[in-house]
């Protein structure tokens, strides 16, 4: 590893993108991410890659699939409404089956909402906020120091599989300062490319990029190909932090910044002779159904920890399957729990 540089976490996400081989960047500028963009304005010139700010969300995420379709390493960065925006090209690009990197620092909602930290964009990540059966890798940081491993991690993720990869933070990891350790040299896979629009040279058949398939036999065949390859996703790509499960009284279950909150309200409740465990997904999808089963009958209940009106709680449920009572904890609106609060819902369900 190399030296340990004190950085914002927006500028650490275009720094780890520029490091995984990020030639294209097409962006707008919205808070609480815009210095992502700033970064790669100044940065990416001495990459050789190109950086465009786009008229609108619109234009950036449709820029994304003409550069992915050439076959480059292509980013675009929002926070919630820009996502919102872009949700018809994510949809045309999972169609297409092309490799992306998106990252959503997400704000409060809905509508315009504010610029203060939030998770409100879960269903809209994890369950397909475009239109059609498909589905993004999400992978969610909770330190600056992940926000560049995850980053990389990204982008390989998405060549390996032909597929868009969503970096979800919220406005806290975007915009606060921690160290950062970089490596001196990022592991990237050399994935095949042969099916990218680089001109024939007259040397082979056209390749074609489309999600167009009029024929009713050949989309549905189409949409199988995918479902295959999520299934696929699902079985190797999974991403999980487990923490002091063993015997827990409650497992809590967070992600993001969120999670941090958790473990100081562990060591508040060992104090107190209460057992807290956590289980924090780093993939919000594909989701850590795994771990949550192999745990589902340790703890008198489970408590889902949340920056909104109760999302990640419903594939907890699911991942329970009735094996267990689960709980929710959510504020909203950019208010952040605390830990005090975390652990007087932890009392009142050991006591209900």
């Amino acid at each position: 590893m190399g030296k340990k540089l004190l950085m914002k976490g927006n500028e650490v996400i275009a720094e780890a993108a520029l490091r995984a081989g990020c030639k294209c960047y097409f962006g707008y500028p919205i808070t609480p991410q815009t210095e992502i963009a700033h970064y790669f304005a100044k940065k990416m010139p001495e990459y050789g890659g190109t950086f465009i700010q786009a008229e609108s969300e619109v234009a950036a995420i449709n820029m994304v699939y003409g550069a992915a379709s050439a076959g480059a390493r292509v980013m675009t960065s929002s926070s919630s409404p820009g996502i919102s925006l872009k949700q018809e090209g994510i949809s045309y690009i999972a169609g297409a089956e092309l490799p992306a990197v998106i990252v959503n620092i997400v704000r409060c909602g809905p509508g315009l909402g504010g610029i203060l930290p939030a998770q409100g964009d879960y269903f809209q990540a994890v369950k397909g906020g475009g239109h059609g059966d498909y589905k993004m890798v999400v992978l969610a940081p909770s330190s600056v120091q992940e926000l560049y491993e995850l980053t990389v991690e990204a982008f390989n993720i998405a060549d390996k599989y032909r597929i868009a990869c969503m970096i979800m933070g919220d406005g806290i990891l975007g915009q606060m300062m921690e160290t950062v350790e970089f490596k001196d040299k990022e592991e990237i896979i050399s994935a095949d490319k042969s099916w990218a629009l680089t001109g024939t040279k007259m040397e082979r058949e056209q390749n074609v990029i489309t999600s167009i398939y009029i024929d009713p036999e050949v989309l549905e065949s189409h949409n199988l190909k995918l479902q295959r390859k999520y299934k696929l996703i699902e079985e190797n790509e999974n991403r999980v932090e487990i923490f002091n499960c063993e015997e827990a009284d409650v497992i809590i279950t967070a992600f993001g910044t969120v999670a941090r909150i958790i473990k100081n309200v562990i060591k508040m409740a060992e104090k107190e002779g209460i057992k807290i465990g956590l289980i924090r997904p780093i993939t919000l999808w594909p989701f850590p159904n795994e771990a949550f089963e192999k745990y589902a009958t340790v703890p008198k209940a489970f408590l889902s920890v949340e920056l909104n009106a109760g999302q990640m709680v419903e594939d907890v449920r699911l991942a329970i399957n009735g094996k267990n009572k689960v709980f929710f904890h959510g504020r909203m609106g950019g208010m952040i729990p605390t830990q005090n609060e975390i652990l007087d819902k932890v009392k009142e369900i050991l006591k209900g």
